[in-house]
């Protein structure tokens, strides 16, 4: 039987490599925006903290949160069905656990998604939700008078001449209504999806940054951005200045795609930016689950289900 000296002694050292543990993963978690994510680094602190909290008695919630923090999901353009949504979720050994949920919006018209919200829920899927909005296309947008916009809305719901502030605040209106009339609860956070820009142009970044701002003061849902790696550092500072600007002190959801070294196992601050809480790593690739072979992209998030505003990290 253990001495009540040797007893206290090992907790002490274990509360050391706790502590140590600690300043380590609060280093790695605190880096600048752009830095890549040392989740290696934290991996190891955590193991460190979360044994120290078994032999203690004591929690390690960071810790906690950082070792569960990888969950893998899809998205797919189409709905693919509720036996083949009901197989993956189902299928024993599937890793998904969570699917993208495209919203009708003026750059994806499809609304196969439409009205499957409870039915996922019921399955256990997590969601992320996604609103394609205006796109440059490779174009520079063109300011147009007013007239002439209101005639190119006439003609089309997405195209890059569209994408100005005024843009951005009556598409987050729309993606608010969308998300509402789909049963989502208020505080959930809506992607804003942004496609890959060799430079974005000062357009698109009044576009982007009306439409957070308008979701921030309206209160309903949250904004979030999925965004290219190329583009990504300045989305993410320019969503981050939304924020500040309407005293909301919460860090912005950031999906990411793109990338090198892609698997399901890694974090998503693995795509280089410690800021990303997803990660899309792989597009258009066929996958199977029990011979049930569907088109996806492949992602990993720091939250089972990514929208929902409840859902902490790791939880």
């Amino acid at each position: 039987m253990q001495t009540r000296m040797q007893c206290g002694a090992g907790i002490s050292r274990f509360l050391e490599l706790a502590c140590g543990a600690a300043s380590i993963l609060l280093a790695a978690c605190n880096g600048s925006p752009t830095e890549p994510g040392g989740s290696a680094v934290a991996n190891v602190a955590a193991g460190v903290a979360q044994a120290a909290a078994a032999v203690t008695g004591q929690s390690a919630p960071i810790a906690t949160a950082y070792e569960k923090g990888t969950f893998v999901g899809f998205d797919t353009h189409t709905y693919p069905g509720d036996a083949v949504m009901r197989t993956w979720k189902k299928t024993p050994g599937s890793p998904y656990t969570w699917v993208g949920y495209y919203l009708p919006s003026p750059c994806h018209a499809d609304k196969s998604w439409v009205g499957k919200r409870e039915t996922l829920k019921e399955m256990g899927w997590g969601i992320a939700i996604v609103y394609v909005g205006q796109q440059t296309w490779g174009k520079t947008p063109k300011q147009l008078s007013a007239s002439a916009l209101a005639a190119l809305r006439k003609r089309s719901d997405c195209a890059a001449n569209l994408v100005t502030a005024s843009q951005g605040t009556l598409e987050a209106d729309d993606a608010i209504a969308r998300a509402k009339a789909e049963g989502f609860p208020r505080g959930d956070v809506v992607f804003l999806d942004i496609e890959r820009m060799e430079n974005i142009p000062p357009a698109m970044r009044d576009y982007y940054r009306a439409w957070a701002a308008r979701m921030l003061a309206t209160g309903a849902y949250r904004p979030g951005v999925y965004t290219h790696e190329h583009n990504a550092p300045q989305v993410y500072a320019d969503l981050k200045q939304v924020f500040v600007a309407a005293g909301d002190t919460e860090t912005p959801r950031m999906w990411v795609a793109g990338g090198k070294g892609f698997d399901e196992g890694k974090a998503p601050q693995d795509v280089g930016y410690t800021f990303a809480g997803m990660w899309q790593g792989v597009i258009d690739v066929a996958r199977s689950v029990a011979n049930v072979k569907l088109p996806v992209d492949l992602n990993v998030a720091s939250w089972m289900s990514p929208s929902e505003s409840g859902v902490q990290p790791g939880l």
